[in-house]
């Protein structure tokens, strides 16, 4: 078996030999082996292509969604494939029916293309959104109190939560969520649960998702299941089935609501999502030798998950001695149970400067071109992508673990940042 590290990389993955692949979790990368075998279904379908599209890509993508069932102990006939998580965020939200009063309630930490679905809900529909703000570090326990105090709120208003969205594991900061706690207060109000599962499936340990209950589930493939872009999971129990009227766009699948009524709801819901449009679906078959590569090659699902949760925080760690710096964290340290590692930077931001005033730090209303800057010349001139922002009055990046990274590439990344670092403070910097 190749070690995890840089042996796994350089037999398994297909980067640039310069290249530094410290970003996993925005894009992914998928192995050879499953590049190769994306390849030999387009070549079957450009041989062939009613034979492929009409006949043997539904018996593939039966087997596929066979395949991923298991990692969420869900049945077959509750998970379909889609493109990506926003494609299965926007079929949920757009399928369900609002009236006034409304609230979709979510955290200020919500992704960027989530929130802003919200907002063109807000223009098209009666919802409206309640942000629940938070600012990192924070204890799982505060957020759970801001949760039930916020649903109290919009109670004591004379509106209704109509459902709440909220992630497994954050965007930026890169940190685990206690989503598990938050689904069961949602059971508790009857209010649906919608999960942003993008950082997920292959990340997290899943199995126990019925137990915790969402009625509704999406998680990207394409990023940690080692799947080609772009493929994500929607997972709908059986008993919200029903209320999945449409894919987006709408396809040759779907039904008026009077032929609805005639068919078996869980044959709907599957042959809802079978063709949606002709586009390359070759990533949702890739699921089943992605997951072949992560049994066979990196020894199963939890030695994956293993060694990237405890190369993420070693190599936090590592890099946050050598720059003298820190690794975000809270008190209870759940924070860190994933993926990702997120490290201060060893710059000082001065709120305000007097004029002729000689300082190193970083003023205030520079520090997100100077972010900017940094992520950008990690790209430009180490060959990598150091994603960097200002957050919180405080200068971080976020790196992911992967099992072709190990602690020296962590190290070097902690190099490339304290050299970056240096020319900010000699005003190398954005103007």
């Amino acid at each position: 078996m190749v070690p995890f590290g840089r042996e796994m990389r350089q037999a398994h993955f297909n980067f640039a030999s310069s290249y530094t692949p410290l970003n996993h979790g925005s894009f992914g990368a998928f192995p050879s082996c499953v590049r190769e075998y994306q390849r030999r279904l387009q070549d079957e379908t450009e041989a062939r292509p009613d034979t492929f599209i009409r006949f043997t890509y539904p018996r593939l993508l039966r087997e596929a969604r066979e395949a991923v069932a298991p990692l969420l102990s869900a049945e077959t006939d509750e998970v379909v494939f889609v493109p990506n998580a926003l494609t299965a965020i926007n079929t949920v939200l757009r399928n369900l029916t609002y009236r006034s009063g409304d609230v979709i309630l979510y955290f200020s930490t919500i992704y960027d293309a989530c929130l802003k679905t919200i907002q063109s809900l807000e223009e098209t529909t009666e919802a409206r959104g309640h942000s629940i703000e938070l600012t990192y570090p924070v204890e799982d326990e505060d957020i759970i109190d801001k949760f039930h105090k916020a649903i109290l709120e919009i109670r004591s208003q004379g509106r209704s939560v109509k459902l709440a969205m909220f992630d497994t594991v954050l965007t930026f900061p890169g940190v685990r969520f206690p989503w598990e706690h938050l689904v069961r207060i949602c059971r508790e109000h009857g209010i649906l649960s919608c999960i942003d599962g993008a950082h997920g499936i292959g990340h997290l340990d899943l199995r126990h998702l019925p137990y915790i209950g969402p009625d509704f589930f999406i998680s990207n493939c394409y990023k940690w299941l080692m799947v080609p872009r772009g493929c994500a999971v929607l997972y709908v129990p059986h008993r919200n089935q029903a209320l999945i009227r449409t894919t987006y766009p709408t396809a040759e699948g779907f039904e008026p609501a009077t032929q609805r009524k005639l068919l078996s709801q869980k044959s709907y819901f599957v042959n809802l999502f079978e063709k949606v449009s002709t586009i390359d679906t070759t990533p949702y078959i890739c699921v089943i030798e992605a997951l072949r590569f992560r049994d066979q090659v990196c020894g199963g699902e939890e030695r994956v998950r293993d060694y990237c949760i405890n190369i993420a925080k070693e190599g936090g760690e590592l890099m946050a001695a050598i720059m003298g710096t820190e690794v975000l964290n809270n008190i209870t340290g759940t924070l860190r149970d994933c993926c990702f590692t997120n490290v201060r930077l060893p710059l000082e931001v001065a709120e305000e400067l007097q004029d002729g005033m000689h300082t190193d730090k970083v003023p205030a209303a520079d520090a997100k071109a100077v972010a900017d800057w940094i992520t950008i010349t990690s790209v430009e001139e180490f060959d990598t992508f150091i994603a960097t922002r200002y957050y919180a009055g405080a200068f971080w990046t976020r790196l992911s673990s992967q099992v072709y990274l190990d602690l020296k590439d962590f190290e070097w990344a902690a190099n490339v940042l304290l050299d970056l670092c240096g020319r900010v403070r000699k005003s190398i910097r954005p103007a």
